[in-house]
């Protein structure tokens, strides 16, 4: 049984208002944390956000619901509802979006749950490896999946911002949820975080940040060190979410379980 500690911070940036949400917290069913990343006309990004954290949060404190890929998708949909319902159809420019990244603990800490839609992120440091254990969805992503571009060109395209998929589009989404619950090991380090956080921050000062790191605060606060120290002067909102299981400082032992499943749940 893993300890789960979670801390959370959301900065504005060089922007005007911040349009970045995060939601963590524990309950007799578990653990979550929840980053959605808003965009709209009229600041209705920041209300995108709020409504799609707000929605997930309640959900994930439903003790009803079964800790499962099904729930944590039906979760995602119910929050797209949510921004559909509350569109604006006088005007497209009005019209709000936002995407949502979120992990879910089972309350033994021994299980882990995910699932996304636009370009949030999460990462899991395991044993100083960092892995992406999301995809995102933007026109950049599908061009380097079809191998048209590499991942250094990826980091400059002009379209990298660009979605194919968020919460409040027209139509349904296809949340990206894992097939089956993931083993979380004792020392696992999850970080949830839009993309204005990510685009400054490569694997090494992922690893050096948290290897330097005796609390999830002061891993956040260290990467926020490094994204401010860039000085971008448009610098965009940046957010994120830590979650540790246990100590990652202690070096855990690997077990056989391959515990990064790659299917998506889409049902």
């Amino acid at each position: 049984m893993s300890s789960i500690r979670i801390a959370a911070c959301s900065l504005t940036g060089a922007r005007s208002h911040n349009e970045d949400v995060v939601r963590h917290g524990s309950t007799p069913q578990g653990h979550f944390a929840v980053v959605a990343d808003g965009a709209g006309g009229h600041r209705r990004g920041a209300e995108a956000a709020h409504r799609s954290a707000d929605c997930m949060e309640r959900l994930l404190r439903d003790g009803g619901l079964e800790f499962c890929p099904a729930s944590l998708t039906a979760m995602v949909r119910q929050a797209h509802r949510v921004l559909l319902a509350h569109q604006d159809a006088s005007a497209a420019e009005l019209r709000m979006h936002s995407t949502v990244v979120t992990l879910w603990i089972d309350a033994a800490g021994e299980h882990a749950l995910w699932t996304h839609v636009g370009d949030s992120r999460l990462y899991r440091i395991r044993q100083q490896r960092t892995d992406l254990v999301t995809s995102d969805d933007s026109v950049v992503q599908r061009m380097v999946r079809l191998g048209l571009i590499s991942i250094e060109q990826a980091a400059h395209h002009p379209q990298k911002n660009q979605l194919v998929s968020a919460l409040g589009i027209d139509g349904e989404v296809e949340p990206h949820t894992v097939v089956r619950p993931v083993e979380v090991q004792e020392g696992d380090a999850f970080l949830l975080c839009t993309d204005g956080w990510w685009e400054g921050l490569d694997d090494q000062a992922l690893c050096s940040t948290l290897a330097r790191a005796l609390s999830p605060e002061d891993w956040l606060s260290g990467m926020r060190l490094l994204i401010e120290a860039r000085k971008m002067p448009r610098q965009d909102n940046f957010s994120a979410v830590a979650v540790w299981a246990g100590d990652p400082g202690e070096v855990t032992q690997a077990g056989s379980d391959d515990t990064m499943p790659r299917q998506v749940f889409l049902r």
